[in-house]
């Protein structure tokens, strides 16, 4: 196990050295805030483990999740990344699965008013695929969305794992087409997690920026879609 310590605070580092020593875990640290996918390949790309899972902190997983994902990875080979179903802190189905979005469908969900939004509630549902059942599995899914991918480590290690061209958001869209190129992205409802955050208009100036920024990066790689 490896923990990777991707912040600034020095007043953190004994407190981190306990909890790496309790846990058997070597302590990757002094690198600073090197940004959200940055920060993961630090161990993805260094590591010879099977699996390599993606959590936001602000994520509680279920009792039963991991095992569950560990199961339908060892039934499913051609399986790289999947998402779990997820719910919000009140109950609320979040939806992680989407298909390719357009620069109109970004504006919609992270800064459109919520009268607006229900003007356009179907074109919402498709662009995050709320038909996907959730008494199955769901093989072929466009995109994930980050704050939770259970991957398979060695082909996401050969696309080589996530882009440092993005900072934070969007690494996980652009890691999802580019792990598409080595097998199938997957839904897995039997993998159940709780999601506590979400919505970049809603945390400042600063996560907007980064947000816009995210967007354009992505869009000048994979191709503009505008509507």
């Amino acid at each position: 196990m490896v923990l990777v310590d991707n912040g600034p605070a020095r007043e953190w580092t004994e407190r981190l050295n306990e909890m790496a020593r309790c846990f058997d875990a070597r302590l990757v640290s002094g690198h600073g805030n090197v940004g959200y996918g940055r920060g993961h390949n630090l161990v993805l790309l260094a590591s010879r483990a099977e699996f390599h899972l993606v959590l936001n902190p602000d994520v509680i997983i279920d009792e039963f999740a991991i095992d569950e994902a560990l199961r339908f990875m060892m039934e499913y080979p051609q399986v790289v990344i999947l998402a779990p179903v997820v719910r919000g802190a009140k109950g609320q189905l979040q939806f992680l699965c989407r298909r390719y979005p357009s620069v109109f469908d970004f504006a919609l969900r992270g800064f459109a008013p919520e009268r607006v939004q229900h003007k356009f509630e179907a074109r919402l549902a498709h662009y995050e695929m709320r038909e996907l059942p959730l008494d199955k599995p769901t093989l072929g899914v466009p995109l994930l969305s980050g704050s939770f991918m259970f991957c398979r480590r060695a082909p996401i290690a050969d696309v080589g794992g996530f882009s440092e061209s993005f900072f934070v958001y969007f690494e996980d869209y652009d890691l999802s087409l580019r792990a598409s190129m080595k097998g199938v992205l997957a839904f897995v409802p039997q993998v159940k997690v709780t999601h506590y955050g979400g919505n970049a208009a809603r945390k400042g100036w600063r996560h907007i920026a980064l947000f816009v920024h995210g967007a354009l990066v992505f869009f000048r790689r994979h191709g503009w879609r505008w509507w």
